[in-house]
């Protein structure tokens, strides 16, 4: 593959549409119905599951199944409580930030639409410092402009409504993109872009290719855990993202030093299989895309855990995208990130032979 950017102005397009739209967790089935819409001319047919779970299938009655992953909901918020006075406060759903919660914008989502509402807090003129509370899950609340309880529920808001921030896409500095849900919505974006390419080169693989974007990763890889007994694949290439440790407040001697535009990040984890790993790395190398290492204790933190460990075992790695500011509004990602880490997984699957094991004892 060409050193010349692969992103086309149309992904770009589906790029943006599918960051704009809210995907939290539980509520992901508008953000699917995007995806599948731009991956319908790459694959040959999908599958679906209660869930939510989408998966886009390239040779569907081939015995040997590789599956390309990423995740498609977003960290968000549940109403758990209105006031007399008509102030909402919230649990998370998810791994939702208490601390960049005042002054922040919100979109609730009710049965009658979207109900607009701001995280409150008190003005600095007000706060006495030696007393002075910070943000915490069970003191930051929502006003959306009601004197009473009563008026909240007229507007279609009860307990269970899901919150989520309304941020949206844009680029800085010409490469680097910015929004809310890029955890793990790049995620989505790069394993379509990697279907695109194959479709586009008219590649013919040798096994069949199930390209998924699972629900509820961000409560505990519930939409992995299930997908992965329907599909029940042969190997599992896993994307996701990690924090780029280069940013202020990160201690690199616990975290390792991982840099945005210093390529896609390696996995080294016990739920890492090592000869699926070292494919990969080999094919960065002969490739010349440029990739870093990332060691981590115990698992992954990610679906590549749930593929691993599921069916008897999984051979299944990781390719992270490096990113700022995880679980905030203003996630980044560096475009040359985004592009490396589809060629490393387009490039890995062109090794891959229909029945490689990766087995330690030939």
């Amino acid at each position: 593959m060409s050193n010349t950017s692969i992103l086309t102005e149309n992904s770009l397009k589906f790029l943006e549409k599918y960051l704009n739209n809210a995907a939290p967790t539980g509520y992901e089935w508008e953000g699917q119905k995007i995806w599948m819409e731009y991956l319908k001319p790459y694959v040959d047919t999908f599958i679906t599951d209660t869930y939510g779970t989408a998966v886009g299938i390239i040779n569907p009655d081939a015995p040997y199944k590789v599956v390309i992953e990423g995740h498609a909901d977003e960290i968000s918020w549940y109403v758990n409580y209105i006031s007399d006075k008509g102030l909402i406060y919230v649990v998370r759903n998810g791994g939702s930030d208490h601390q960049i919660a005042p002054s922040k914008i919100v979109n609730i989502h009710t049965k009658n639409g979207i109900v607009k509402g701001v995280f409150g807090w008190p003005a600095i003129h007000t706060r006495e410092r030696a007393t002075e509370e910070s943000p915490k899950p069970e003191n930051i609340f929502i006003d959306c402009g009601c004197a009473t309880k009563e008026e909240v529920e007229n507007l279609g808001v009860h307990v269970g409504c899901v919150i989520t921030y309304p941020d949206e896409f844009h680029i800085l500095n010409g490469n680097k993109f910015v929004c809310r849900a890029l955890d793990n919505r790049m995620g989505g974006f790069m394993i379509a872009e990697v279907a695109r390419l194959l479709k586009e080169n008219n590649i013919k693989l040798p096994f069949g290719l199930y390209v998924t974007n699972s629900v509820q990763e961000e409560i505990g890889l519930r939409g992995a855990e299930m997908i992965t007994q329907t599909i029940k694949p042969n190997v599992a290439i896993v994307t996701d993202v990690t924090h780029d440790t280069t940013t202020p407040m990160i201690d690199v001697k616990k975290t390792g030093h991982q840099e945005l535009g210093k390529g896609p990040v390696i996995a080294y984890a016990p739920a890492v299989q090592q000869k699926l790993r070292d494919l990969i790395t080999q094919t960065a190398e002969e490739n010349n895309i440029p990739y870093q290492r990332n060691a981590l204790s115990r698992a992954t933190g990610t679906d590549t855990d749930a593929f691993a460990y599921s069916n008897g075992g999984v051979a299944s790695a990781l390719i992270s995208l490096p990113l700022r500011y995880m679980h905030t509004t203003v996630e980044m990602v560096h475009r040359e990130d985004v592009e490396n880490v589809i060629k490393m997984i387009y490039e890995t699957l062109l090794k891959i032979k229909s029945g490689e094991t990766f087995s330690y004892f030939k």
